[in-house]
């Protein structure tokens, strides 16, 4: 079958699997325990995370710090056991690298404005980043993908030189041929894939060229997140060594005029890279020259368990991060990315969620499964903390039943359907059309799956490691036409927010919407964790060699 991942080694499939065999789903009827989620208590902890006083919860921060506490009070309150030998955080070792605003680029002899047109990081350790005369090279997507039959890196040495990459992948640009997973993005189309390939090929550097469409986003995320300090995982030296020496993005009206300077249509060449596998040597070069600097300091995870009766070693897993973009000083007006929705209210939910299971379990409702919340840090950064968590977990890997991941709740009102991101992937998916199903809602694929949003959040972590997780919420169908009225106008509010400083709490936010998805993944969770199921991939996903269905 198709692989998507070189990095997901057959040699994983039993330690995912655990010497457990994959149960049959059972079909007898699981009792449903009503419970009456506190809107207010979760109006609360989003507008407290996501109030200035926590200064848009960048990790490594005071901001941080104000957060750990929060949450590790609230999971104490709950009477929940700190996962880490008794203590509620996990520390990730970080390395945060922040570039100078002051950058000079000159591409093909075109002088590049930071942050206007191009924006350049370095996730080395060192005080001065210097680039003289380095060979350009388009490399279409930049994909490397024996089981596709492309690479777009055939016959050419990249020591030395900057690699030029599209963002997503051919099947964007063509679906209708069938190339890779047609208009759903695969994980070829990722930018950390495509950072992480050129550094693989020995390149010195490698620039995305950004398109709103097929990035899903505009450049004022790119420009809000990807400037200032920028966390990464510290790596060994070896690893370090392979790493390009500078990643950034170029806007597409800089790379049109690059090409233009190339004597290249950038259009002509964009529409073979969708076609085959393509790689055209500019004949221009590249100078750079910033300032750059190091800083290393743990960040945490925030991790709680409420222990099952009988099963106690297998867990299900919530997850959802609690840090944000920070604070610009550079901004005029408002300087705080306050996160509310993104993620303020998925912390929030997995809050919610981890109370109702605590009350129940206390009144002599406990669960066989032992259930794990996971506040995770850098998500923002790169799936940062759940990254680390899943090559260091507290709970081993081939005990972890499923995870159910939350990343920006539905604050849009009641919905007809029900959201699965990546929708297809596993049986784990069965538990949720169940759950959905009490509420008379039908299950549906996200509406733009050239976005890749299967590969943008936390349970992705897991994913790679052959653990059934789903990303999921909301839905595109409003429940009446006050709703639909309600959503239009909050989304004209909203319009522009996602990584922005207007992502703050309205108390007008309607959540009844957000409080449907919390009870589907309690109920989800809730009959999962009282059987001996071990939900796996299906045969068309990536993962099903890792923890296959049966």
């Amino acid at each position: 079958m198709k692989r998507l991942f070189p990095f997901c080694a057959v040699a994983l499939l039993s330690a995912c699997n655990g010497g457990e065999s994959n149960h049959a789903l059972q079909e007898s009827p699981q009792k449903i325990t009503q419970v009456s989620f506190d809107e207010q208590g979760f109006r609360t902890d989003i507008a407290t995370l996501s109030s200035d006083k926590f200064e848009g919860r960048a990790p490594t921060t005071h901001g941080e710090k104000l957060t750990l506490d929060y949450l590790s009070a609230a999971f104490a309150d709950m009477g929940l056991i700190g996962a880490n030998n008794g203590q509620f955080l996990q520390a990730v070792p970080m390395v945060s690298y922040t570039a100078s605003e002051q950058q000079q680029v000159n591409l093909a002899g075109i002088e590049m404005q930071y942050r206007q047109d191009i924006v350049l990081s370095s996730r080395h350790n060192q005080q001065q980043v210097t680039i003289n005369d380095a060979p350009l090279i388009f490399v279409g997507y930049g994909i490397n993908a024996p089981e596709y039959h492309w690479n777009d890196y055939q016959d050419i040495d990249m020591t030395g030189k900057i690699a030029v990459i599209l963002v997503n992948d051919p099947g964007f640009a063509h679906p209708n041929d069938k190339k890779f997973n047609g208009n759903a993005m695969t994980y070829y189309g990722r930018w950390s894939y495509k950072f992480e390939e050129a550094s693989r090929q020995g390149a010195l550097g490698a620039i995305i060229i950004h398109d709103t469409k097929p990035a899903s986003y505009p450049w004022s995320v790119v420009e809000n997140s990807w400037t200032g300090p920028q966390q990464d995982l510290v790596l060994n030296k070896a690893e370090q060594a392979k790493r390009v020496q500078v990643e950034g993005w170029l806007t597409l009206d800089s790379a049109t005029r690059l090409f233009d300077k190339a004597g290249l249509s950038l259009p002509a060449l964009m529409d073979r890279a969708a076609n085959s596998p393509l790689n055209v040597d500019l004949a221009q070069t590249a100078s750079i020259a910033f300032a750059n600097k190091a800083d290393y300091a743990d960040s945490y995870n925030v991790v709680a368990t409420l222990p099952g009766s009988s099963q106690i070693d297998e867990h299900i897993l919530f997850t959802a991060h609690w840090d944000h973009i920070g604070v610009d000083t550079s901004k005029t007006g408002d300087q705080i990315y306050n996160g509310a929705l993104d993620n303020a209210s998925g912390t929030a939910g997995i809050l919610e969620i981890a109370r109702q299971f605590a009350k129940q379990a206390k009144a002599g409702h406990g669960l066989k499964r032992s259930l794990t919340f996971i506040a995770t840090t850098g998500e923002e950064q790169g799936l940062l903390g759940s990254r680390y968590y899943a090559a260091n977990p507290l709970y081993p890997i081939n005990k972890t039943v499923a995870v159910f991941n939350l990343d920006s709740t539905n604050v849009y009102g009641k919905t007809k359907d029900y959201t699965i991101v990546g929708k297809g992937q596993s049986e784990l998916e069965v538990y949720l059309e169940k759950a959905a199903a009490t509420q008379n809602r039908v299950t549906t694929g996200e509406s733009n799956p050239a976005s890749g949003g299967f590969f943008r959040s936390d349970h992705f972590s897991f994913a790679k490691l052959g653990v059934p997780a789903v990303f999921a919420g909301g839905g595109t169908e409003p429940l009446d036409e006050a709703t639909a009225q309600y959503k239009a106008a909050m989304s004209e509010q909203m319009k522009g927010c996602y990584h922005n400083v207007c992502d703050h709490y309205r108390a007008d936010w309607d959540l009844s919407g957000a409080l449907q998805d919390l009870a589907v993944y309690y109920h989800a969770a809730e009959t999962l964790a009282n059987t001996q199921d071990w939900p796996g991939y299906y045969a068309s996903s990536e993962f099903n060699s890792l923890r296959p269905a049966k």
